[in-house]
């Protein structure tokens, strides 16, 4: 007995040792990397230990339970599954709409997509998926940057008002540019004026 009071004694004494009585020495990244290891495979234990109990529990539930009863509880996982299903694929509707329009991509018609394959087996939407899908879309054609009627004959119709000579001197040249492209020079330019 007396060398455990030695023991004792002699462990308390190393503490104080260090100069700083009661405080822990400062962890390391590898000791803590430990700690987080040891706790994630005891929470998978748990996790496993309770899903077997769970399954365990279930089946003894099925075991007590009568025809008629069996028979509700495969009706209500039937409606269960029905409405996920429904709710599930006007979910992906929506998100894929969502996703699209962010994108700027136009959706084919719902006549050709099959929104139930964005739907998981539990009804959740799998966005994911959905992103895949409408990155693949097609990207809109962006109008020309310069005008493409060039070297195209006659442009402008008779419906369009021509300026003259004398309405360009008191135009800017930005005003000049958007009434040419608006078709108010075409008999100028021909020479019709």
């Amino acid at each position: 007995m007396d060398e455990n009071a030695q023991n004792t004694d002699t462990t308390s004494t190393e503490g104080t040792d260090t100069g700083q009585a009661g405080t822990p020495p400062t962890p390391t990244v590898e000791s803590l990397q430990a700690e987080v290891d040891k706790w994630k495979a005891m929470s998978r234990t748990n996790e496993k230990r309770w899903q077997d109990a769970s399954a365990e529990r279930d089946s003894l539930k099925q075991a007590g339970m009568s025809d008629a009863d069996k028979a509700l509880e495969t009706a209500r996982s039937e409606a269960r599954s029905a409405a996920l299903a429904e709710y599930g694929t006007r979910l992906a509707d929506a998100e894929l709409r969502a996703q699209a329009a962010k994108a700027g991509v136009e959706l084919p018609s719902a006549d050709f997509l099959n929104l139930s394959k964005f739907v998981g087996d539990d009804g959740s939407v799998n966005a994911d998926l959905i992103g895949t899908f409408v990155s693949s879309l097609p990207k809109p054609v962006a109008e020309p940057e310069f005008s493409q009627g060039l070297g195209l004959g006659r442009q402008g119709g008779s419906g369009v008002q021509q300026l003259s000579r004398d309405d360009l001197s008191r135009m800017s040249p930005k005003e000049i540019n958007a009434a040419r492209k608006a078709g108010q020079l075409d008999a100028l330019m021909r020479g019709d004026i």
